[in-house]
């Protein structure tokens, strides 16, 4: 099958379908730069999206890999994770070489992201597609003449099949803050992450790499340069708080995010900072 990148309309939007290699595929929506599918060659799909979800831009889209800049959560004054996710982002790079297909979408500042954050900037996502893994990688660039300091993530929403059955290695030993017990440190000390019930951590300098145990939807996880991992589940009672989640929906999605989340970090004028996850079906 010959490699490719091709514009459709997914929901009303307008968004790019990545072919890869063994009929791997991606599809990255323009409106907020957002990864909202990526099926591997055994044709399963490995990112869950809501099947609530709204695509006309009046709310970010629940599911995906949604990007949080230039705040995580509510961490500070901004829209809850920032204000990219309702954004149209522009085309950047295009390419597919034998064995991957990549892609870059770009927003930068202008008078409405000023007014909430009086900063120049330019944010780059580049995905590539390879037959069993897709990597993404963010890069905040400082287009202005002061510092900036910033928080965000990739939100990335993992499908499961249901997610009391999987593990998720690698944390062990970690600090991680819960913000249903008042966001005080607690060290992990268990082999394995096996959500029970909402959950909602901030595990802090990971460095290693995890291993999501999930049936045949299991995936290693890498990040990079990204200090933090989130762990969320909103499990049955705040699930159905949510309008764009169905009432089953917590049971088959596990946020395992690449995260700025505890210490702001710093980019001076003209410097760039990169942050990137590899996910790796196994």
């Amino acid at each position: 099958m010959t490699l490719s990148i091709e514009t459709i309309d997914f929901h009303g939007l307008e968004a790019y379908r990545l072919n890869g290699p063994r009929g791997a595929s991606a599809i990255v929506s323009r409106l907020g730069g957002q990864v909202l599918s990526w099926i591997t060659p055994d044709g399963r799909e490995r990112l869950f999206l809501s099947e609530r979800a709204v695509f006309d831009g009046s709310m970010p889209i629940r599911g995906g890999i949604p990007v949080c800049f230039p705040q995580f959560a509510n961490l500070g004054s901004l829209p809850k994770h920032g204000f990219l996710r309702t954004r149209t982002w522009q085309l950047g790079a295009q390419r597919c070489g034998q064995d991957y297909a990549l892609l870059t979408l770009t927003t930068e500042d202008d008078a409405d992201t000023r007014a909430l954050w009086p900063h120049s900037f330019r944010v780059e996502l580049t995905v590539m597609l390879e037959a069993d893994r897709i990597d993404l990688e963010l890069c905040v660039v400082n287009t202005g003449d002061q510092p900036f300091a910033f928080t965000g993530a990739l939100h990335t929403y993992l499908r499961t099949i249901q997610v009391e059955d999987v593990s998720l290695e690698g944390l062990y030993g970690h600090h991680y803050l819960d913000a249903l017990k008042g966001g005080e440190p607690i060290r992990d000390s268990g082999m394995g992450v096996s959500p029970e019930a909402e959950i909602d951590r901030v595990y802090r300098d990971v460095r290693r790499p995890l291993l999501l145990s999930a049936g045949n939807l299991s995936l290693g996880i890498q990040n990079q340069d990204f200090p933090d991992v989130v762990l969320w589940n909103p499990w049955v009672e705040r699930c159905g708080q949510l309008p764009d989640m169905a009432p089953e929906g917590w049971r088959h999605m596990l946020c395992v995010e690449a995260a700025i989340a505890t210490n702001p970090l710093t980019v001076a004028p003209g410097e760039e900072w990169y942050g990137r996850q590899t996910l790796v079906s196994v």
